[in-house]
């Protein structure tokens, strides 16, 4: 059997009628595969196998297509949280919010360009806004006052749509097994030097970029969900 070429997924594209939801949809996989930055006009109508003039037939221009790539995402985390398997928040509202938080988050470490795009962008998406009012709703049901409610959504912040801004990036620090930047980092930081020779004590083979980002996202989740409770619990 003949493997296809680069030509035939070319001819294929091209039999395939352009519409915005296909320009949207190649914008998704090629900022998946190269990054946002990589997203020009140019290089999507390379993707969609057009010139970049017939772009414009369907999408405004850049800034269209990162509202329209905003769209998609959000889209498939909607559906996403509509199939996650979860409790019904009137009998736990808290593995409820988790199982919809982490389908969320399931959806965004597929697509790991989109928080900051989302951050990023001058109005607010409906669909957030729908989101956001999903949840208000599943946390009235687990029984929240709406004040408790307005606190939650306070805390959790981006949290509730599954990602959160992390003090360093891995890759962003050196190396906590450096046994000279360790001393000199004693000198200047001794409650992070202690901290971090604690942790490479336990994991000799960690280095300062150690932590598992989905551990520690699903350690703080669980923090605030458990305040949350106890508070709810207490009528405050």
């Amino acid at each position: 059997m003949s493997s296809r070429t680069d030509a035939d997924e070319a001819d294929e594209r091209a039999r395939v009628p352009l519409s915005r939801g296909r320009v949207l949809r190649a914008a998704v996989r090629l900022a998946d595969r190269d990054g946002l930055e990589a997203l020009t006009m140019r290089r999507l109508a390379q993707e969609v196998g057009v010139e970049a003039m017939s772009l414009y037939h369907h999408v405004a221009g850049k800034e269209a297509v990162l509202d329209g790539v905003v769209e998609v995402v959000l889209d498939e985390i909607m559906k996403a949280v509509e199939e996650a398997e979860a409790p019904p928040p009137e009998r736990d509202w808290r593995g409820a919010l988790r199982a919809r938080v982490l389908a969320a988050r399931a959806v965004l470490l597929r697509h790991r360009w989109a928080p900051g795009l989302l951050g990023a962008r001058s109005t607010v998406n409906p669909a957030v806004i729908a989101y956001y009012d999903q949840v208000v709703g599943l946390l009235r049901a687990g029984g929240l006052s709406f004040d408790l409610a307005h606190r939650a959504l306070h805390v959790l912040g981006s949290r509730a749509l599954g990602f959160a801004q992390e003090l360093f990036q891995p890759g962003e620090t050196p190396a906590a097994g450096d046994p000279a930047l360790m001393e000199q980092m004693a000198g200047l930081f001794p409650n992070l030097a202690g901290m971090l020779a604690d942790a490479v004590h336990d994991d000799p083979d960690g280095t300062l970029g150690f932590c598992d980002d989905q551990f520690e996202f699903e350690f703080a989740l669980d923090l605030i969900l458990e305040g949350l409770e106890r508070r709810r619990a207490a009528g405050r």
